[in-house]
Protein backbone atom coordinates (compact mmCIF):
# COMPACT_ATOMS: atom_id res chain seq x y z
CA UNK A 1 0.00 0.00 0.00
CA UNK A 2 2.53 2.64 0.92
CA UNK A 3 5.56 1.46 -1.26
CA UNK A 4 6.11 5.03 -1.60
CA UNK A 5 7.10 5.47 1.65
CA UNK A 6 10.84 3.97 1.26
CA UNK A 7 11.66 5.62 -1.95
CA UNK A 8 12.99 8.73 -0.02
CA UNK A 9 15.30 7.32 2.31
CA UNK A 10 16.59 4.45 0.29
CA UNK A 11 18.58 6.77 -2.33
CA UNK A 12 20.88 7.75 1.10
CA UNK A 13 21.59 4.98 2.45
CA UNK A 14 25.44 5.85 2.98
CA UNK A 15 25.45 6.61 6.82
CA UNK A 16 23.38 3.45 7.84
CA UNK A 17 25.89 1.47 5.90
CA UNK A 18 28.82 2.77 7.54
CA UNK A 19 27.21 2.12 11.12
CA UNK A 20 26.18 -1.34 10.65
CA UNK A 21 28.09 -4.24 9.73
CA UNK A 22 25.07 -6.97 11.36
CA UNK A 23 23.63 -7.25 7.93
CA UNK A 24 26.22 -9.81 6.13
CA UNK A 25 26.26 -10.42 3.02
CA UNK A 26 22.39 -10.36 2.14
CA UNK A 27 20.71 -7.26 1.36
CA UNK A 28 18.70 -6.88 4.94
CA UNK A 29 18.52 -8.16 8.02
CA UNK A 30 14.63 -8.68 8.75
CA UNK A 31 14.14 -8.77 12.59
CA UNK A 32 11.13 -9.78 14.19
CA UNK A 33 10.31 -7.39 16.54
CA UNK A 34 8.40 -8.10 19.69
CA UNK A 35 6.10 -4.90 19.69
CA UNK A 36 2.04 -4.40 19.54
CA UNK A 37 -0.01 -2.74 16.87
CA UNK A 38 -3.09 -1.23 17.81
CA UNK A 39 -5.50 -0.06 15.14
CA UNK A 40 -6.94 3.42 15.54
CA UNK A 41 -9.10 4.74 13.23
CA UNK A 42 -12.61 7.29 12.55
CA UNK A 43 -13.19 10.67 11.49
CA UNK A 44 -11.71 12.28 14.94
CA UNK A 45 -8.71 9.74 14.92
CA UNK A 46 -6.03 12.72 14.44
CA UNK A 47 -7.70 15.04 16.50
CA UNK A 48 -7.70 12.78 19.16
CA UNK A 49 -4.15 11.49 18.88
CA UNK A 50 -2.98 15.08 18.66
CA UNK A 51 -3.61 16.04 22.30
CA UNK A 52 -2.08 12.94 23.83
CA UNK A 53 1.03 12.16 21.99
CA UNK A 54 4.44 14.88 22.03
CA UNK A 55 4.56 14.84 18.33
CA UNK A 56 2.47 16.83 15.47
CA UNK A 57 0.10 13.97 14.05
CA UNK A 58 -1.15 16.66 11.09
CA UNK A 59 1.02 16.19 8.54
CA UNK A 60 0.97 11.70 8.99
CA UNK A 61 -2.73 12.35 9.33
CA UNK A 62 -3.13 14.43 6.06
CA UNK A 63 -1.78 11.75 3.88
CA UNK A 64 -0.12 14.24 1.72
CA UNK A 65 2.47 12.38 0.09
CA UNK A 66 4.49 12.92 2.95
CA UNK A 67 6.05 10.39 5.45
CA UNK A 68 4.09 7.43 6.36
CA UNK A 69 5.60 7.29 10.03
CA UNK A 70 6.06 9.31 13.26
CA UNK A 71 7.54 9.01 16.34
CA UNK A 72 6.04 10.34 19.50
CA UNK A 73 5.45 9.72 22.78
CA UNK A 74 2.71 9.77 25.46
CA UNK A 75 3.53 11.42 28.52
CA UNK A 76 1.29 11.35 32.19
CA UNK A 77 0.31 15.02 33.25
CA UNK A 78 3.37 15.27 35.35
CA UNK A 79 5.48 14.96 31.93
CA UNK A 80 6.97 11.84 32.02
CA UNK A 81 7.03 9.25 29.37
CA UNK A 82 4.30 6.64 29.98
CA UNK A 83 4.57 4.67 26.20
CA UNK A 84 6.98 4.67 23.15
CA UNK A 85 5.24 5.20 20.12
CA UNK A 86 5.37 5.05 15.94
CA UNK A 87 2.73 5.97 14.01
CA UNK A 88 1.73 4.50 10.55
CA UNK A 89 -0.28 6.09 8.00
CA UNK A 90 -2.65 3.70 6.37
CA UNK A 91 -5.07 5.74 4.35
CA UNK A 92 -3.49 7.74 1.37
CA UNK A 93 -5.36 11.13 1.26
CA UNK A 94 -7.10 13.23 2.94
CA UNK A 95 -9.96 12.70 1.54
CA UNK A 96 -9.94 9.08 3.21
CA UNK A 97 -11.02 8.40 7.09
CA UNK A 98 -7.66 8.74 9.14
CA UNK A 99 -6.39 4.97 9.55
CA UNK A 100 -3.34 5.30 11.75
CA UNK A 101 -1.53 1.87 13.49
CA UNK A 102 0.16 2.30 16.45
CA UNK A 103 3.28 0.44 17.78
CA UNK A 104 3.79 -0.13 20.79
CA UNK A 105 5.91 -2.42 23.54
CA UNK A 106 3.92 -5.57 23.81
CA UNK A 107 4.11 -5.61 27.65
CA UNK A 108 2.13 -2.68 28.61
CA UNK A 109 -0.51 -3.25 25.29
CA UNK A 110 -3.35 -3.38 27.32
CA UNK A 111 -2.32 -0.60 29.44
CA UNK A 112 -1.83 1.38 26.53
CA UNK A 113 -5.48 0.44 25.12
CA UNK A 114 -6.71 1.63 28.77
CA UNK A 115 -5.41 5.18 28.46
CA UNK A 116 -6.21 5.63 24.99
CA UNK A 117 -9.88 4.76 25.75
CA UNK A 118 -9.55 7.13 29.26
CA UNK A 119 -9.41 10.21 26.94
CA UNK A 120 -11.23 9.16 24.27
CA UNK A 121 -14.65 9.93 25.52
CA UNK A 122 -17.10 10.21 22.60
CA UNK A 123 -14.98 10.70 20.06
CA UNK A 124 -15.59 8.52 16.86
CA UNK A 125 -12.83 6.61 17.15
CA UNK A 126 -12.13 2.70 17.31
CA UNK A 127 -9.17 1.17 18.82
CA UNK A 128 -8.46 -2.33 18.40
CA UNK A 129 -5.53 -4.56 18.56
CA UNK A 130 -4.07 -5.65 15.20
CA UNK A 131 -3.08 -9.56 15.57
CA UNK A 132 -3.00 -10.51 12.37
CA UNK A 133 0.07 -8.45 11.70
CA UNK A 134 3.85 -8.45 12.27
CA UNK A 135 6.27 -6.44 12.33
CA UNK A 136 9.81 -5.88 11.69
CA UNK A 137 13.36 -3.98 11.83
CA UNK A 138 14.84 -3.83 8.31
CA UNK A 139 18.50 -3.00 8.66
CA UNK A 140 20.55 -3.15 5.38
CA UNK A 141 23.55 -5.38 4.50
CA UNK A 142 26.61 -4.51 2.64
CA UNK A 143 24.65 -5.17 -0.83
CA UNK A 144 21.32 -3.30 0.18
CA UNK A 145 20.45 -2.21 -2.89
CA UNK A 146 17.14 -0.17 -3.53
CA UNK A 147 14.69 -2.04 -0.67
CA UNK A 148 11.96 0.28 -2.30
CA UNK A 149 12.62 -1.31 -5.18
CA UNK A 150 12.29 -4.83 -4.20
CA UNK A 151 9.30 -4.01 -2.67
CA UNK A 152 7.13 -2.73 -5.51
CA UNK A 153 7.40 -6.18 -6.81
CA UNK A 154 5.67 -8.17 -4.05
CA UNK A 155 3.30 -4.82 -2.37
CA UNK A 156 0.53 -7.16 -1.87
CA UNK A 157 2.44 -9.38 0.49
CA UNK A 158 3.51 -5.73 2.70
CA UNK A 159 1.34 -3.15 4.25
CA UNK A 160 4.23 -0.80 5.07
CA UNK A 161 7.73 -0.49 4.61
CA UNK A 162 9.20 2.87 6.09
CA UNK A 163 11.92 4.45 6.73
CA UNK A 164 12.46 4.30 10.74
CA UNK A 165 11.18 8.13 11.91
CA UNK A 166 13.82 7.95 14.71
CA UNK A 167 16.74 8.25 12.95
CA UNK A 168 18.58 6.94 9.45
CA UNK A 169 20.58 4.60 11.49
CA UNK A 170 17.68 2.74 12.15
CA UNK A 171 17.21 1.32 8.91
CA UNK A 172 13.89 0.85 8.11
CA UNK A 173 9.65 -0.21 9.58
CA UNK A 174 8.17 -3.31 8.06
CA UNK A 175 4.43 -4.62 8.83
CA UNK A 176 3.09 -7.45 6.79
CA UNK A 177 0.76 -10.28 7.16
CA UNK A 178 1.24 -12.94 9.79
CA UNK A 179 3.13 -15.73 7.90
CA UNK A 180 4.71 -13.29 5.07
CA UNK A 181 7.38 -14.38 3.00
CA UNK A 182 10.26 -12.13 3.70
CA UNK A 183 12.30 -13.51 1.85
CA UNK A 184 9.15 -12.67 -1.42
CA UNK A 185 8.96 -9.17 0.01
CA UNK A 186 12.53 -7.93 0.55
CA UNK A 187 14.66 -10.58 -2.02
CA UNK A 188 18.08 -11.32 -0.65
CA UNK A 189 17.08 -10.75 3.01
CA UNK A 190 17.79 -13.13 5.92
CA UNK A 191 16.06 -13.41 9.20
CA UNK A 192 17.99 -11.70 12.16
CA UNK A 193 18.88 -12.71 15.63
CA UNK A 194 16.87 -9.93 17.94
CA UNK A 195 20.05 -9.94 20.21
CA UNK A 196 21.97 -8.47 17.09
CA UNK A 197 18.82 -6.31 16.36
CA UNK A 198 19.32 -4.95 20.17
CA UNK A 199 22.55 -4.67 19.81
CA UNK A 200 22.70 -2.41 17.12
CA UNK A 201 19.71 -0.15 19.61
CA UNK A 202 22.47 0.04 22.37
CA UNK A 203 25.29 0.83 19.98
CA UNK A 204 23.65 3.79 19.16
CA UNK A 205 22.00 4.59 22.07
CA UNK A 206 18.31 4.51 21.02
CA UNK A 207 15.54 3.87 23.22
CA UNK A 208 12.61 1.62 23.03
CA UNK A 209 10.30 -0.15 25.62
CA UNK A 210 9.46 0.18 29.35
CA UNK A 211 12.91 -1.07 30.20
CA UNK A 212 14.65 1.49 28.05
CA UNK A 213 11.94 3.88 29.05
CA UNK A 214 10.06 2.66 31.95
CA UNK A 215 7.08 4.29 32.47
CA UNK A 216 6.44 7.34 34.83
CA UNK A 217 9.85 7.55 35.68
CA UNK A 218 11.70 8.67 31.67
CA UNK A 219 11.51 12.27 31.06
CA UNK A 220 11.08 13.29 27.33
CA UNK A 221 13.91 15.34 26.80
CA UNK A 222 16.55 13.22 28.75
CA UNK A 223 15.95 10.51 26.68
CA UNK A 224 16.79 12.40 23.64
CA UNK A 225 13.16 12.61 22.09
CA UNK A 226 14.15 15.80 20.09
CA UNK A 227 16.98 13.77 18.86
CA UNK A 228 14.81 11.38 17.62
CA UNK A 229 12.00 13.67 15.90
CA UNK A 230 9.92 12.60 18.31
CA UNK A 231 8.53 15.93 19.87
CA UNK A 232 6.74 19.15 18.40
CA UNK A 233 7.28 22.60 20.18
CA UNK A 234 4.70 24.29 17.75
CA UNK A 235 2.12 22.06 17.91
CA UNK A 236 0.04 23.26 21.01
CA UNK A 237 -1.20 21.54 24.30
CA UNK A 238 -0.86 18.03 24.58
CA UNK A 239 -0.91 16.10 27.92
CA UNK A 240 2.47 16.62 29.55
CA UNK A 241 3.41 19.47 27.79
CA UNK A 242 4.05 21.99 30.01
CA UNK A 243 7.27 20.48 31.84
CA UNK A 244 8.55 19.34 28.86
CA UNK A 245 8.04 23.09 27.06
CA UNK A 246 9.49 24.70 29.74
CA UNK A 247 12.46 22.25 30.41
CA UNK A 248 13.32 23.04 26.66
CA UNK A 249 13.31 26.60 26.74
CA UNK A 250 15.38 27.28 29.44
CA UNK A 251 17.98 24.69 27.98
CA UNK A 252 18.93 23.08 30.92
CA UNK A 253 19.36 19.23 30.37
CA UNK A 254 21.78 17.65 32.79
CA UNK A 255 21.37 14.00 32.05
CA UNK A 256 20.61 11.82 28.69
CA UNK A 257 20.25 8.45 27.71
CA UNK A 258 23.52 7.75 26.52
CA UNK A 259 25.20 4.29 24.61
CA UNK A 260 28.09 2.83 27.09
CA UNK A 261 30.69 0.17 26.66
CA UNK A 262 31.35 -2.47 29.26
CA UNK A 263 34.48 -4.06 30.25
CA UNK A 264 33.38 -7.09 30.17
CA UNK A 265 29.72 -8.57 29.33
CA UNK A 266 27.02 -8.40 31.52
CA UNK A 267 25.32 -11.59 33.09
CA UNK A 268 21.83 -12.13 32.21
CA UNK A 269 18.98 -11.19 34.34
CA UNK A 270 20.96 -10.61 37.70
CA UNK A 271 21.38 -6.42 37.31
CA UNK A 272 18.63 -4.73 39.56
CA UNK A 273 16.45 -2.39 37.34
CA UNK A 274 17.97 1.26 37.66
CA UNK A 275 21.43 -0.16 39.06
CA UNK A 276 23.82 3.24 39.65
CA UNK A 277 26.36 3.99 37.62
CA UNK A 278 29.54 5.47 40.24
CA UNK A 279 32.71 7.68 39.35
CA UNK A 280 35.53 6.43 40.44
CA UNK A 281 35.59 8.71 43.36
CA UNK A 282 32.07 6.65 44.20
CA UNK A 283 29.88 9.54 43.26
CA UNK A 284 26.74 8.92 41.64
CA UNK A 285 26.77 9.45 37.50
CA UNK A 286 23.11 8.09 36.66
CA UNK A 287 21.33 4.20 36.44
CA UNK A 288 21.63 1.57 33.76
CA UNK A 289 18.77 0.92 31.89
CA UNK A 290 19.08 -2.52 29.60
CA UNK A 291 21.67 -4.10 27.85
CA UNK A 292 23.32 -7.25 26.80
CA UNK A 293 26.85 -8.65 26.37
CA UNK A 294 29.04 -5.79 26.70
CA UNK A 295 26.67 -2.83 25.28
CA UNK A 296 24.01 -1.21 27.20
CA UNK A 297 21.91 2.03 27.36
CA UNK A 298 22.18 4.22 30.66
CA UNK A 299 21.01 7.80 31.62
CA UNK A 300 24.66 9.78 33.00
CA UNK A 301 25.08 12.94 34.15
CA UNK A 302 26.71 15.15 31.34
CA UNK A 303 28.72 16.27 32.99
CA UNK A 304 30.51 12.84 34.05
CA UNK A 305 30.95 11.11 30.77
CA UNK A 306 34.35 11.30 30.31
CA UNK A 307 35.19 10.00 33.47
CA UNK A 308 36.11 6.30 34.83
CA UNK A 309 32.37 4.99 35.31
CA UNK A 310 31.87 2.05 36.71
CA UNK A 311 28.47 -0.22 37.32
CA UNK A 312 28.09 -2.05 40.90
CA UNK A 313 26.92 -5.57 40.60
CA UNK A 314 26.53 -7.96 42.92
CA UNK A 315 29.79 -6.30 44.62
CA UNK A 316 31.80 -6.30 41.94
CA UNK A 317 32.14 -3.13 39.94
CA UNK A 318 32.46 -3.38 36.33
CA UNK A 319 33.61 -1.09 34.45
CA UNK A 320 32.29 0.96 31.76
CA UNK A 321 32.50 3.68 29.20
CA UNK A 322 30.46 6.46 27.53
CA UNK A 323 29.90 7.49 23.98
CA UNK A 324 28.34 10.21 22.21
CA UNK A 325 26.44 8.81 19.17
CA UNK A 326 27.92 9.50 15.68
CA UNK A 327 24.48 10.78 14.30
CA UNK A 328 23.25 13.10 17.08
CA UNK A 329 22.96 16.75 15.23
CA UNK A 330 26.38 18.30 15.32
CA UNK A 331 26.33 20.67 17.34
CA UNK A 332 24.17 19.07 19.79
CA UNK A 333 20.87 21.14 20.02
CA UNK A 334 18.23 21.07 23.03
Amino acid sequence: MLVRAAAAAASSPGLLRRLWRGGGSGAAACFPLGRALLDVRGAEAGVFLQGLLTNDVTPLVAGDGGAAALYAHALNVQGRCLYDLILYRLHESPEEEPHILLECDSGVLDAIQKHLKLYKIRRKVNITPCLDLSLWAVVPGERAGDIASSLTKCADQALILTPDPRTEVMGWRLIAKKGANLSEIIPGSHIGNIEDYHRHRYKQGIPEGVKDLPPGVALPLESNLAYMNGISFTKGCYIGQELTARTYHMGVIRKRLLPVHFSTPLPKDSIPEGAEILTESGKSAGKFRAGGGELGIALLRLANINEPLCLNIAGDKVKLTASIPEWWPKPASK
